[in-house]
This record gives C-alpha cells, sequence and structure tokens, in this order.
C-alpha cells in the first residue's frame, strides 16, 4: 500500500492547512451544493471549515463572492471512513462554465482521502485557516483534488447530466494543464445550450476488471467496483458514455501482473455488466471504441495479440447491439495511413493519449443526437 511518508512526498497529508481547489462547471445556476469525500479513508477526517467562492486568477478569489458552506448546518465537518457528505444549499449566481474555488481547512494532521491524483488542475495549499481569504500569497501548489467529490449547480428541471466515464484519456492526460480542454470539456461546452451537463468520471489508469496495484492506488478501484458511485450516484444522470478497457490490454505484463490478462471476451462481458446495471436505474449507455495504440512509448503495452483483442472488442461495440448508441472515437483518431496508429496531429507525445487537438476532435465527434 501506499504509505503515509508517501502521501507527505506528494503533499497530500494536511495539518493546520487550508486546501484551495479549483473546479470548472458545465451548467450555470444560482444555488450550489458541494460534496467532500473521504472514500477509501481509513480513519475519520475533521475539517473545520469549508467556503466556495467564483475564482478570480490563481488562487484568488472574486470580490463579495465568498461564502461559507454548512452540512446540516454547521460551519464544520466531520467525514467517517470511506463516507460523503453533502452540504447544505448555496446561494450563489454561477455562470455557466465558470471557475469556482473551493476551500478547505484541515485544522488537524488528516491523510488525504477521496483523491483525485492527475486533475489537470492547479490546486493551492497554504498554512492556517486562509478559507475566507481573497488571496493566498505563498502557497504551494498540487495538482490533485482532495476530500472533494464534486460540485452540484441546480438546474431546471428538464436539464440532466452525461457521465463521461472511463482511464486517463477520459481524464484528459496530456491536455494542457488548467486549460479545461479534455474531451469531456468540449462535449460540455457543446451541449452548454441545451441545459446538458457532463461529468467526468475519467480515472488515469482504470480498468474494467482489475484494481490498480498496491504501489499505485491512484489508478482506481475496476470499473465495476466505482460505477454506483461515480456514474449512478451522480445528481441527475441520465446518460453514460463509457471509454474503458485500454489498460486491461496494455497493463498486463507491463505494470500489472500477466495474470491479469484478459480476453475480448472479458471485457465484452465487464461492459455488458456496466450496461445492465445503468439500464436497472433507468441511464442509457452509450459505447466508445478504443482508441488505437500501436507505436506507444510505453514498452510491452502493445502488442498483436493485444490489437486483435482491441478489434474484436470495438467490432461488438459498434455491432453488437448492446449499447444505446456508439461513439467511434478509434475511426476519429485513427491515422488513415496507419490505422493501428493514432493520427500524429492528435497525438499527445505517447502514441497513446491524444492532446489538445485529439481531444477537441473526440468532443466534437459525438454525435449530439444521442442525447434525447
Amino acid at each position: 500500500m501506499v504509505t503515509e511518508e508517501q502521501m507527505r512526498t506528494a503533499k497530500l497529508v494536511f495539518d493546520n492547512q487550508t486546501l484551495r481547489q479549483i473546479v470548472h462547471t458545465s451548467l450555470g445556476g444560482d444555488q450550489i451544493r458541494v460534496r467532500l469525500s473521504n472514500a477509501f479513508g481509513k480513519q475519520k477526517v475533521h475539517l473545520g471549515a469549508v467556503h466556495l467562492a467564483l475564482r478570480g486568477a490563481g488562487a484568488s478569489i472574486v470580490a463579495g463572492s465568498d461564502r461559507v458552506v454548512k452540512f446540516s448546518g454547521r460551519t464544520s465537518v466531520t467525514i467517517p471512513a470511506d463516507a460523503m457528505v453533502l452540504s447544505d444549499p448555496i446561494a450563489l449566481k454561477v455562470p455557466a462554465g465558470a471557475d469556482l474555488a473551493v476551500s478547505v481547512f484541515v485544522p488537524q494532521l488528516s491523510v488525504g482521502a477521496g483523491i483525485h491524483y492527475a486533475a489537470q488542475q492547479t490546486n493551492y495549499v497554504a498554512a492556517g485557516d486562509l478559507t475566507g481569504a481573497s488571496a493566498m500569497p505563498g502557497a504551494e501548489t498540487i495538482a490533485s483534488w482532495v476530500f472533494l467529490g464534486g460540485v452540484d449547480v441546480l438546474a431546471p428541471e428538464t436539464s440532466y447530466a452525461v457521465v463521461a466515464f472511463g482511464d486517463s484519456i477520459t481524464d484528459g492526460a496530456r491536455s494542457t494543464m488548467d486549460a479545461n480542454r479534455r474531451w469531456p470539456d468540449v462535449l460540455a461546452a457543446r451541449l452548454r445550450s441545451r441545459k446538458i451537463a457532463v461529468v467526468d468520471a475519467g480515472i488515469g489508469g482504470n480498468r474494467i476488471l482489475h484494481d490498480a496495484s498496491p504501489s499505485n492506488i491512484r489508478f482506481g478501484v475496476n470499473a465495476l467496483a466505482r460505477f454506483d458511485r461515480d456514474v449512478l450516484m451522480q445528481p441527475g444522470v441520465k446518460y453514460v458514455l463509457i471509454l474503458e478497457g485500454i489498460n486491461d490490454l496494455g497493463h498486463a505484463g507491463t505494470s500489472a501482473p500477466l495474470s491479469e490478462t484478459v480476453t475480448a471476451e472479458d471485457l465484452i462481458a465487464g461492459m455488458k455488466q456496466m450496461i445492465e446495471r445503468a439500464h436497472v436505474r433507468g441511464v442509457k449507455a452509450i459505447g466508445a471504441t478504443i482508441l488505437p495504440f500501436e507505436g506507444t512509448v510505453f514498452a510491452g503495452y502493445f502488442s498483436a495479440e493485444k490489437e486483435a483483442k482491441r478489434k474484436a472488442v470495438n467490432e461488438w461495440i459498434r455491432t453488437g447491439g448492446a449499447f444505446d448508441g456508439v461513439v467511434d472515437f478509434d475511426r476519429t483518431m485513427r491515422d488513415p495511413a496507419h490505422p493501428d496508429r493514432i493520427l500524429p496531429a492528435y497525438d499527445g507525445g505517447d502514441r497513446l493519449h491524444p492532446g489538445d487537438a485529439g481531444y477537441k476532435a473526440m468532443g466534437e465527434s459525438v454525435d449530439l443526437r444521442l442525447f434525447r
């Protein structure tokens, strides 16, 4: 397991410190809720104060926008191990596509939990209770969200959410930091006028059928294990767009034991489970084909055998009829001259993850008629 010392090295152990974390909204509104998480925490955590504000520049907040966040009427909250808490409604007019600053004061030594390790977002940590401060001079920075499960904006009853569920490609790995250029961000901008929200539930390194190795918990538990928490529990969810499977193929024999090798049939069975669980809750499931990855710089990640499995899974996604709709990211992203490889113009530099141009192409390729 990851030790407390390793967490300290990653600046994810806190003591008498304020975390100011920046999140980007999908839709706008005038009433907000904050979800705080102690997911996978081994002991309760006490948070002495929480504030919400419109973000200015860097760690600063917009004057007059600071709001005290309460939980069951209280300004502090204790979260049990592996639990989540939901704030009372907060009155704040928030534009669509705005940046919010969620400031959390951790008064005593606490190990971070509910962590999204690779947020592609700069967040800030400083000594003392600065939750209501307009700026945080001298703050250190981290690129993770900690104790923050989400921010919910009250939207009209006709609005609903699409959850983008996946791995690092959904998480936006290799996109520009602090720029919100992940493909779910692009899709969110396209759906904004229709009052449809997009929730990014991507976790780098995630797999459908196996947990992360104990030495790298940042990859998360398997997709089947996190499906309820990350998809079905999201407020207003009506659709889930699933892009998973490439790590199930690539990790076995590299960053995971060879014994965790999967077949195409294994991945299809896992996808069928997610589809059925979504349908039980009245959520429609849209399948996305797995991107090409021949030539990736990660040794052992690609092989001809793995490529054959990818093609078999993609063919099932396209023609199997199990999903309520299909997004063919493979066709969008592949190089016509070398169909097993990502188009160079879309490559983020490792021939596995897209860059900004690739994510833009992905987000723009989604047929909005899928969401009715």
